[in-house]
């Protein structure tokens, strides 16, 4: 079963990339709390980008070494990122956390640098966006299950996801 199949049998939806995000504005985008998965779903092996196309927030280059991206990738996973929006009953929304990634990725200085190595892929605006309400599960609980089984399955986190849960990562 691949990835996105999987994650269809788990109630997401969406499976947008990233351009198509971007040229509609969003609109499929939800207004409410949940998770959210991107995927690099190209069987090629990933190119990276010398420079990141991210955001410099705070005057922080978001770039990182080669090196360490080929160290952090997953083959066997198209999963590239885990992420989360809200809280239980509460901000911010699957649309408005996927705005500030979004914006993040387009070089604005937003402060969303989880997942920032997904800016230094080559092809990330064809990597696919897919989501899901977490309804009356906390978000945080929701993003830490599938952390978990990600981590049980492949014996490490996501490429683009540098700490566990609700912790931030620190430059």
């Amino acid at each position: 079963m691949s990835d996105r199949e999987f994650l269809q049998k788990l109630g997401f939806e969406g499976f947008l990339t990233v351009a198509e995000l971007r040229s509609s504005a969003l609109k499929d985008a939800p207004g409410y709390p949940g998770v959210y998965v991107f995927l690099r779903e190209s069987r090629d092996a990933p190119v990276f980008l010398d420079r990141s196309v991210g955001g410099h927030f705070k005057g922080k280059d978001p770039t990182v070494q080669i090196s360490e991206l080929r160290k952090a990738w997953v083959p066997e996973s198209s999963i590239v990122y885990i992420g989360k929006a809200g809280k239980l009953g509460g901000p911010p929304t699957l649309r408005t956390r996927l705005r500030q990634y979004l914006d993040f990725g387009a070089g604005k200085p937003v402060g969303h640098w989880g997942g920032r190595f997904i800016w230094q892929l080559e092809d990330a605006n064809d990597v696919v966006v897919c989501w899901r309400a977490t309804g009356d599960e906390a978000p945080s609980g929701v993003e830490h299950n599938l952390l978990a089984e990600f981590e049980r399955k492949h014996g490490r986190l996501p490429f683009a996801n540098l700490v566990r849960g609700t912790q931030r990562c620190v430059l």
